[in-house]
């Protein structure tokens, strides 16, 4: 599956040719002259690949990237460059960037990186939603159930459990085979797997 492709380039020309270019080999490709068009059509966009300009007036690329890294935005970026500069790139890749290209850009060079782009997007919409379930599973739990489940994927058995929490053994097992329903396994290694999923999410 191919994902939107957000070209944001100050050049005009550059804007064209690679839109162009990548929309013959079958990406949907958007356009912005600047990184303030781009972050003021942001909400409305859907998750897709991105093509930064490294040098752009008042807002770089490299600042744009930050921005959205700050902002916990994480779709794949390319950053382009016409100067070659080695720590602007290796800044970018510090700040996630799948791939550094110089122009003039090499189009099999730019079609490979946007494709790798893709497929990680394709991960991460993946990842998201199933966090997204599993944190479904656990807004079901009581307050209770979801201090017992803590300490499940702790690793504390029933009896510690009881103790931490004042309750007794039996109430602590029939909390857990509360939890086991709703969260449709009665397994402490599947209970701590969804535990820890929902704990990552940002």
């Amino acid at each position: 599956m191919t994902h939107p492709v957000y070209l944001v380039d100050d050049d005009d020309a550059v804007r064209r040719a690679l839109s162009l270019l990548l929309s013959t080999v079958g990406f949907s490709v958007l356009s912005f002259p600047d990184p303030r068009s781009f972050l003021a059509q942001l909400d409305q966009l859907e998750p897709g690949c991105i093509i930064l300009d490294i040098r752009m007036p008042v807002i770089s690329g490299l600042k744009l990237q930050q921005q959205l890294r700050d902002g916990h935005l994480e779709w794949p970026i390319v950053v382009i460059s016409g100067h070659g500069d080695i720590a602007a790139c290796r800044q970018a890749f510090r700040q996630g960037a799948v791939d550094f290209l110089s122009k003039p850009v090499d189009e099999q060079d730019l079609i490979d990186a946007i494709q790798r782009c893709s497929d990680l997007l394709e991960i991460q919409l993946q990842t998201l939603a199933e966090i997204a379930e599993v944190q479904a599973l656990l807004d079901m739990l009581t307050g209770r159930e979801a201090e017992v489940l803590d300490r499940i994927a702790q690793g504390f058995t029933t009896r510690q459990i009881a103790e931490a929490l004042g309750l007794s053994p039996r109430t602590v097992e029939s909390h857990r085979s509360a939890i086991g329903a709703k969260l449709g396994t009665t397994s402490q290694a599947e209970m701590t797997r969804f535990w820890m999923q929902a704990s990552a999410s940002p």
